[in-house]
């Protein structure tokens, strides 16, 4: 039986209950969104926002002893369609063949309001 860990971080510490990533049975699962580290969402627009949820999901595969090689699955939520074709430049910016299987969501909004992406992200672990 597998004991899930989590992946300590120097992410916002939030104030939700939840861990920034969990290694379990040799996967990391993680979810990032658009956040600095005072825990504000960044602005300008939908490029700085992917960037920067981008920053997040590399520091937290750092943090495991992963990179974004091992990266599996990414799913991509966005607030508008449009959003997408940046999205995948920026995609493309971290992530080679063979890419990660993926999914991309349209959704009416996110957790915040100011929120225009969030990546649910899983990943092959050591741990």
């Amino acid at each position: 039986m597998s004991t899930k860990t989590p992946v300590k971080t120097e992410l916002f510490a939030s104030k939700a209950p939840l861990e920034w990533a969990i290694t379990a049975n040799n996967t990391l699962y993680t979810a990032q969104i658009p956040i600095d580290e005072t825990g504000k969402v960044v602005e300008g627009g939908i490029e700085a926002q992917t960037r920067k949820t981008f920053e997040n999901l590399v520091h937290t595969l750092e943090c495991a002893g992963v990179s974004t090689n091992e990266v599996l699955q990414v799913l991509i939520y966005v607030t508008n369609r449009e959003y997408l074709a940046t999205v995948n430049k920026v995609y493309a910016e971290y992530f080679t063949a063979p890419f990660p299987n993926r999914a991309a969501v349209i959704v009416a909004g996110l957790a915040r309001e100011e929120m225009l992406v969030e990546f649910v992200v899983y990943a092959q672990a050591s741990k």
